[in-house]
């Protein structure tokens, strides 16, 4: 009871006053433990050059409800699709996450102006995997279409049933890049 009626009258005992500055410093630093969503539209929006809800722009605001780590270093952000109605967002660093942030479809006429394709579907392509110090070549099978930069299916080999994604260096040439 003296201890309350000490904390009331604002001579708490050294103890209680530690313990109150504790739990005054413990809320910015929780809050500090994860990523602004804020940020990760502003990023998107910067990414894509339209803000969001525009055609070209995020559909929606990051959801809020959201509990990413922090991430130390700045988000990687790359068109996701062969499409590209997709930004995928990652924290690059190890075990980091990622999210996959929807994009608004842009009117037909924008759309008719998309690069033309660099590979077609059906197509003999190599397929390039690249890490630190090695680079690994391989004949494919292109499965679907896409221009420089898409993300798109490549069967390898003769299996059927073996396909990868890797993005179109340019033509004739896909390839992924290992961390």
């Amino acid at each position: 009871m003296r201890m309350i009626r000490s904390f009331i009258t604002g001579r708490a005992p050294v103890p209680m006053a530690l313990a109150t500055m504790g739990l005054a410093t413990a809320a910015p630093l929780a809050a500090a433990a994860f990523a602004d969503p804020v940020a990760i539209d502003q990023a998107v929006a910067q990414f894509t050059g339209m803000p969001i809800g525009a055609p070209g722009g995020a559909r929606t605001p990051v959801d809020r409800r959201l509990r990413l780590a922090a991430c130390p270093q700045p988000f990687a952000l790359e068109w996701y699709g062969s499409r590209r109605d997709n930004v995928l967002v990652q924290c690059p660093v190890p075990n980091g996450w990622r999210i996959f942030v929807p994009v608004q479809a842009e009117p037909r006429a924008a759309a008719a102006q998309k690069a033309p394709d660099a590979v077609a579907r059906g197509e003999s392509v190599n397929i390039t995997v690249s890490g630190r110090g090695f680079t690994l070549s391989r004949q494919g099978e292109a499965l679907e279409s896409g221009a420089v930069g898409d993300w798109i299916r490549v069967r390898q080999g003769n299996n059927r049933n073996d396909s990868v994604r890797a993005r179109i260096i340019r033509p004739g040439v896909v390839g992924m890049d290992l961390p």
